[in-house]
């Protein structure tokens, strides 16, 4: 039986959904997980070898075929501070990466994040990104970091990486594809994405606006995970389009959340940054039609038919595109969701399969 050690640094929402079906797929493996919660970013991606190496030395001296890591675990410094790591075949996930978030003013201001990354994919043996666009922005950005130090940078690190890099999704629950029947009535659009600046809620608000002046027949459901901090943008569009809002905030049932899913009849995305979309493949998953923007991960996920441009005036293109949609409603004629069992583990666990067995040594 393989032994594999997984461990989840920032074990925010998207990584427990990863892990959790991860091993929930492979039963057959002996499983041993780690994880520390997704709160106090800056401590938790320099403090976790530390964390670590030092509560939980007993548990990470055992003897593994593989290691698993998050893109948020400092596998170099954890290699270092306990040794018996240090022989393990190792391969990082990246949900995503330090290089592509859109910058807010409140961010942390410090290229370590960046650097820890690069040291943790370095001493990996496999590097693993869950789509094309997070590789390739992840690559962009390490080169001109690398570019930009002053001295004694090796050459061949950015080949290195690419010889032992893949890419393979973030899988979608196969219960996810349980579709719903369209209602007559207003169009139902769901927006699922977590409370912050990086989802776009600036946009959001102005094309609620732009839809409530041209009386479309439209309804949202502004649902997902809110944080201490919630942008204020969210108060101001409450207060000036309260007339389009049928549900607003978190939803802690699963069960409830599915049933909205499958009651939308279009999932909406006005991301600044998304790294693969968990939130958009299962509300297409559920029936849902997709209205994500031309950029991001979004493009190699779904045809241009189901991305809206941001070129010109992307308030009009989307609140165009969502009164386009709202009319084909009123006729009884919207399109079918695209097909997203391609992204789902009955799909993808052969491939996830393949990379543990090659990774532990055993393909």
């Amino acid at each position: 039986m393989m032994r594999i050690l997984l461990l989840s640094a920032y074990d925010a929402v998207s990584h427990q959904y990863w892990r959790k079906g991860l091993v929930a797929q492979f039963p057959e493996y002996d499983w041993t997980v780690l994880t520390l919660p997704g709160r106090f970013f800056s401590w938790r991606v320099r403090g976790n070898s530390l964390s670590w190496a030092f509560s939980e030395r007993e548990c990470l001296e055992q003897p593994y075929d593989l290691l698993l890591a998050t893109s948020m675990t400092d596998l170099s410094a954890l290699k270092g501070l306990v040794p018996a790591l240090a022989g393990v075949p190792s391969i990082v996930y990246f949900h995503e990466n330090q290089f592509a978030y859109p910058l807010s003013g409140k961010e942390f201001s410090s290229v370590e994040p960046k650097v820890l990354s690069l040291y943790s994919a370095l001493a990996a043996d496999f590097v693993v990104f869950n789509t094309r666009y997070n590789k390739e922005t992840f690559f962009n950005g390490a080169d001109a970091l690398l570019k930009k130090l002053p001295d004694r940078v090796p050459p061949g690190l950015i080949e290195l990486l690419a010889s032992k890099t893949r890419v393979l999704p973030v899988p979608v629950l196969d219960t996810a594809l349980t579709k719903g029947e369209s209602r007559s009535g207003p169009l139902q659009v769901i927006w699922n994405h977590r409370w912050e600046y990086d989802k776009g809620p600036e946009l959001l608000h102005r094309v609620m606006l732009a839809l409530k002046q041209q009386n479309v027949q439209v309804q949202f459901h502004l649902v997902g995970q809110q944080f201490r901090y919630i942008p204020p943008v969210f108060e101001q569009l409450k207060k000036d389009c309260w007339e389009l809002i049928a549900t607003w905030g978190y939803v802690d049932s699963r069960q409830a959340y599915n049933s909205l899913l499958q009651n939308s009849d279009v999932v909406l995305s006005t991301a600044l940054h998304d790294f693969q979309g968990i939130a958009v493949l299962e509300g297409v998953a559920a029936g849902c039609v997709p209205v994500v923007p031309d950029r991001l991960a979004y493009p190699e996920l779904f045809s241009g038919e189901f991305c809206y441009s941001e070129q010109g005036n992307e308030v009009a293109n989307l609140a165009e595109r969502l009164a386009a949609l709202a009319g084909l409603k009123a006729q009884q004629a919207l399109p079918r969701a695209p097909s997203v069992g391609q992204f789902c583990w009955s799909e993808q666990q052969g491939a996830y399969r393949q990379l543990l067995t090659l990774a532990a040594g055993r393909g």
